[in-house]
């Protein structure tokens, strides 16, 4: 107790401050930071623990465009796989504590954990049961009508199936962060109790991205949990002109590259057809095996070559190592097409 003033001592040493017997002595500012370098630019601002705000406002902007941009290609890419219309967009973009977000997820849920190289650490992909249950109904056949969404851990089939749409959801991803930096995202492990698993301290700041899924009748949500120091190298990229300098680059060649890649993997119906001719509805009632039916096409004539309904190719039948093969004469139009292909 010997070293505590008494309130006396501190008013003389208050007072021989201000009058200047006792001189201050200079303030040795020091910060500490894992990625900065340059301090005399390092811009230093109260912090309030109760409430964190570690993400600008900017840079949570940022992040939300970007993420519209992922809720557009996971909506779709989910619209082709389910066989319906899946709409995914983006409601909320908060930052918050760990133990906030943990507290406001059901229980139980499905609880993704994510890898992002070469980012260290890991970020959380979690989506309610009333919207994955619908989902995983619908890969089963089923009809989403009456459906009971269960409270129970999911089992190891409802992951395996699970797995299908997080899988779109992490190729939307890589997508959707290829303008800013390059991220490998993979899958780390799933869970159903979120609380079993603690990615962060409980009072570490996290940006919570939350987003809305709807399929026909049924409606969830999902959220992506991106923990402050995972992202923190890349903050800086997250910067207005980098938006600018994005839509600058969408007319380059690498991205017109990307798009033709992406499209010359898409299918088409390709269809020969034999010859058109019309004929009334009684004759078609009429119809029995070995019926013949006659037109106007000579038996010489090209085929039309027809792809997703419209014509492009002239034809000629035949057969190619014992197989139905058509040979391309020439484009569609040109009379007695002499161009093999």
């Amino acid at each position: 107790m010997t070293d505590v003033l008494d309130q006396s001592e501190v008013d003389a040493l208050l007072s021989a401050v201000d009058s200047g017997e006792v001189e201050q002595g200079p303030e040795h500012l020091q910060i500490f930071s894992r990625f900065r370098k340059e301090w005399d630019q390092v811009e230093v601002r109260p912090y309030d623990f109760k409430r964190p705000e570690r993400v600008s406002k900017d840079q949570m902007r940022a992040l939300e465009t970007l993420h519209e941009g992922f809720g557009r290609n996971f909506g779709a890419a989910l619209s082709g796989f389910l066989r319906t219309i899946v709409e995914v967009k983006v409601a909320t973009c908060d930052q918050m504590t760990y133990s906030e977000f943990i507290a406001s997820l059901p229980n139980p849920t499905s609880f993704n954990l994510l890898t992002a190289e070469p980012l260290e650490g890991k970020i959380c992909l979690e989506i309610s049961p009333l919207i994955i249950y619908p989902i995983i109904d619908r890969l089963l056949g089923g009809t989403n009508q009456e459906l009971f969404i269960p409270q129970r851990a999911l089992t190891m089939i409802e992951m395996r199936l699970i797995r299908k749409i997080t899988d779109r959801a992490i190729d939307a991803l890589k997508e959707a962060w290829h303008g800013i930096r390059d991220l490998d995202f993979r899958l780390a492990e799933c869970e159903s109790n979120p609380h079993l698993v603690q990615i962060v301290p409980p009072n570490e700041v996290v940006i919570v991205i939350g987003l809305e899924l709807k399929m026909s009748s049924r409606a969830g949500t999902a959220n992506l949990c991106i923990p402050y120091n995972v992202i923190e190298p890349i903050m800086d990229d997250l910067a207005a002109q980098s938006w600018f300098r994005m839509g600058r680059l969408s007319g380059a060649p690498e991205f017109s590259d990307q798009i033709t890649k992406r499209l010359s993997n898409a299918t088409l119906e390709v269809a020969g057809v034999l010859a058109k001719t019309t004929i009334t509805l009684r004759d078609l009632l009429d119809l029995a095996e070995g019926d013949l039916i006659a037109t106007d096409t000579p038996a010489s004539s090209p085929v039309m070559l027809c792809f997703d309904g419209e014509a492009k190719f002239e034809a000629n039948p035949g057969q190619h190592r014992g197989q139905c093969a058509l040979k391309i004469a020439g484009p569609a139009g040109s009379a007695g097409g002499h161009r093999d292909h």
